[in-house]
């Protein structure tokens, strides 16, 4: 329940589709005659696209995400590489049998860099199928597609296909591997969603390293700095990361709206 209620919430909150029903509400109020209600709808619809678009309120609000895990040293022994689903445009892979990476894919690319850094290490990927409506395949069915072309070799990989959001990843990813205690395993996601995940594993009880990738910002950012071109995604992808962090923390998943290195075993 609590995945499909995320999905329609998000549906509904996100900036441009918040600003498309405001305008159709605006639009309807007008018909009517409400003229102060549409000159409002009107008023937020060109407020939230100015300040998602073209301003850098989305790099101000991803920052202290991406900055709240710095990366640390690499350790001498590795067990395994958590690699968390996200990376992979699911739909177009499952109908043409690739491997097309998103915005995200840094994930695996990395996960393919520590792959043959630490040879011995176990490979972990955590992802299964997220769309509701669309049908597609999750990173657990891409991903080894990428990795053993990379040269990784099929026995080192532990496939987790099941999970549809980060709750799932921690507790379906430690059922399966199973971890022994002073076993070292590094969790690897987009540094802006790293706060969630190693929460999550954390409360799963199941003590990662975190290493952070996919950076979207430089940290310098302010509200006067030139927006990026992808001022929306960013501001997008701000606000759910904070709706989710507030979202898990009311409903007893994480203990604290804001997790950070101090949290618990292995960070």
């Amino acid at each position: 329940m609590f995945f499909y209620l995320s999905k329609v919430l998000w549906f509904f909150v996100q900036p441009l589709n918040l600003a498309i029903f405001l305008l159709l509400a605006g639009l309807l109020a007008a018909m009517f005659g409400r003229r102060r209600l549409a000159t409002a709808g009107g008023a937020l619809t060109v407020l939230i696209l100015v300040l998602s678009t073209w301003t850098e309120l989305g790099a101000i609000m991803i920052s202290p995400l991406e900055d709240r895990f710095p990366r640390p040293p690499l350790p001498e022994k590795l067990d395994g590489i958590i690699v968390l689903g996200g990376g992979f445009e699911g739909a177009i892979n499952a109908v043409r049998g690739g491997y097309e990476i998103n915005g995200a894919g840094d994930r695996i690319v990395e996960a393919a860099v520590l792959a043959r850094r630490f040879p011995t290490a176990k490979i972990a990927i955590s992802g299964g199928t997220v769309q509701i409506l669309v049908k597609g395949e999750g990173d657990a069915d891409s991903g080894p597609r990428v990795l053993t072309a990379l040269g990784v070799t099929a026995d080192r990989l532990i496939l987790e296909n099941k999970s549809r959001n980060t709750y799932e990843n921690a507790v379906f990813t430690k059922e399966m591997v199973a971890p022994k205690p002073g076993e070292t395993w590094l969790l690897v996601t987009s540094a802006y969603h790293m706060p969630r995940a190693k929460a999550l594993f954390d409360k799963a009880g199941f003590p990662t390293v975190p290493w952070p990738v996919d950076y979207m910002t430089t940290g310098t950012e302010n509200i006067g700095s030139f927006p990026p071109d992808n001022g929306l995604e960013v501001t997008t992808t701000a606000i759910r990361e904070w709706i989710g962090l507030v979202a898990y923390w009311l409903s007893g998943r994480i203990d604290r709206p804001f997790p950070g290195p101090d949290n618990g075993p292995g960070g």
